[in-house]
């Protein structure tokens, strides 16, 4: 009983779940005089997710090499579990063999682990001491520490939760409070500090914030961190499937075991469960934090699915936010450009106006040629500077719109697809950008430029890229030149197949000449009626 209080004492002296587990293993070993002792903890699949040992080093275990997963005894005590002793473990029916390099082990003696009734693992002990086998004094001994171990586990797991959700908390203050801080600015450097934070808190292996366009069933991502991120980020993925629609429905985050069914194939390849979190009210255009762990990994937690859903509703509150101050201050700036603007028509104008008038008039009054000669020049520079002013006029007028230049989207686009690059891409741009352009025909240029771009960073392996947007009276034209390895024989064509069907909408065409270290040229272009 001495024993029995000492191990139940030592179990309950650490909150950590990890050392918790540790210390029943080491406990039951030190109580039962068992040679070799170990917890297996039972999964979501039944099967054995993680193998706690004791008795047997690092450097055996790496020889041994994979641990269990759960067949022959062990997993008999999974499917079966109540204690179970053994004379001999190899004489059972079944007993499943030990792989190569494993000690030699005969006497077994096993538990259950049960947490508020239902069995959270089981507890094995093998090789009694002296060569004896277990005694049902053992077994109760046994029966008595994993129920203490059951209490603790339990208190270490609610800790942990606690743990979790406090971290969670504190990374949304964090986050809300550099963005207020950084409100008049919401920068792409601001939303890779979502994702890194998001990252981070999560254990997961990639994080993305995407978009949703209105081109269609598709996601911009706008910030990726972790693995593959730099491949990943500024790509549009597709998001057609119905669990998607329904976060954006419901604004309630979903879990993708298989996250093939959302990057496809070959991004999805080298991740397990993705949680897909809405930011924002219900509605379709809201956007996106994406969470991926690594392929093996396991799945996420309750808590993890729960307090990731807590910290997109805080991001998508700091992001409104800004947005809407941003809009304020635009608002302020547009109606001092509407007061500047009518101070100017109202009285600065009539003013030069009225002393070109006065200076004109003293024409009559002056009889030398050099001077009437002055006087013309000086009334013309008036008339010139009056139409200047009206020009300025109109323009601060027309800037008080909230529509922003295509030009300027055109630069964002480049910079954002560019960010992986050790070298930035070479723009140019020619003919009517910002006024010849409908915006129909410029949210297709925006994703070709985007996917064609993206593509180029991904693939090409070039040295050197370059963009010409191009606007005439005949065409609009997306051409990117890269000086990269072509690209060769491909096996997903999705993201051309894509920028194609959005030449055909606007009834223009799409070409593709690459050759292998030659280079590869994208041309998109459409014809100015359908700009307009």
């Amino acid at each position: 009983m001495r024993g029995l209080l000492e191990a139940v004492v030592s179990v309950a002296e650490d909150l950590s779940l990890d050392a918790v587990l540790e210390r029943v293993v080491k406990s039951a070993c030190t109580l039962l005089n068992a040679r070799y002792a170990a917890l297996g903890v039972i999964g979501e699949d039944q099967s054995l997710s993680h193998f706690i040992t004791v008795g047997i080093d690092q450097e055996l275990i790496t020889k041994i090499g994979p641990l269990p997963t759960g067949h022959g005894v062990l997993g008999l005590l999974t499917s079966d579990p109540h204690p179970l002793r053994l004379h001999d473990l190899h004489d059972h029916p079944a007993s499943y063999g030990f792989p190569e390099h494993h000690p030699p082990m005969v006497s077994f003696l096993g538990v259950p682990v049960r947490v508020r009734g239902k069995v959270f693992g089981n507890l094995y002990l093998t090789e009694k001491a002296g060569g004896e086998d277990f005694t049902a004094e053992d077994e109760e001994l046994a029966v008595a520490l994993a129920a203490a171990a059951g209490v603790a586990i339990e208190n270490a797991r609610l800790f942990e939760d606690a743990r979790r959700r406090s971290r969670w908390l504190e990374a949304c203050m964090d986050v809300t409070g550099k963005m207020m801080d950084d409100e008049r600015n919401i920068t792409e450097s601001s939303l890779d500090m979502i994702a890194a934070t998001a990252l981070a808190e999560s254990d997961s292996a990639l994080t993305m914030i995407g978009v949703s366009s209105e081109l269609g069933p598709e996601l911009y991502v706008a910030a990726a961190a972790g693995e593959r991120a730099p491949l990943l980020a500024g790509r549009s993925l597709a998001l057609d499937s119905p669990e998607i629609a329904e976060v954006l429905r419901t604004g309630v985050p979903t879990v993708f075991e298989d996250a093939t069914d959302l990057l496809g194939a070959q991004d999805g390849a080298a991740f397990g469960p993705i949680i897909v979190i809405a930011l924002g009210p219900q509605g379709p255009n809201q956007g996106l934090l994406i969470l991926a762990r690594s392929q093996g990994s396991g799945s996420y937690s309750k808590i993890v699915v729960e307090m990731s859903a807590v910290f997109g509703s805080h991001v998508a509150l700091a992001l409104e936010l800004a947005r809407t101050h941003r809009l304020r201050e635009q608002i302020m700036v547009f109606t001092d450009r509407d007061r500047i603007a009518r101070d100017l028509h109202d009285v600065v104008i009539q003013r030069l106006f009225a002393a070109g008038l006065s200076i004109q008039s003293l024409q009559r009054f002056i009889t030398d040629k050099t001077a009437s000669q002055r006087i013309r020049a000086v009334t013309t520079e008036l008339d010139e500077t009056i139409r200047d002013l009206r020009n300025t006029i109109y323009s601060l007028r027309v800037s008080s719109g909230e529509t922003e230049l295509l030009s300027d989207l055109i630069l964002r686009t480049v910079r954002t697809a560019a960010k992986t690059l050790a070298f930035a891409p070479r723009l140019n741009l020619a003919g009517p950008i910002d006024s010849a352009i409908s915006e129909e025909t410029a949210k297709h240029l925006l994703a070709v430029l985007s996917e064609g771009l993206s593509n180029a960073v991904r693939h090409s392996d070039a040295g050197a890229i370059e963009v010409y947007v191009e606007v005439t009276s005949e065409h609009v034209s997306v051409t990117i030149d890269d000086d990269g390895i072509g690209v060769g024989n491909l096996v997903h064509r999705s993201g051309l197949l894509n920028m194609e069907q959005r030449a055909e909408i606007l009834h223009g065409t799409f070409d593709l000449e690459s050759g292998e270290n030659t280079g590869t040229r994208l041309t998109w272009r459409v014809p100015a009626a359908d700009a307009h």
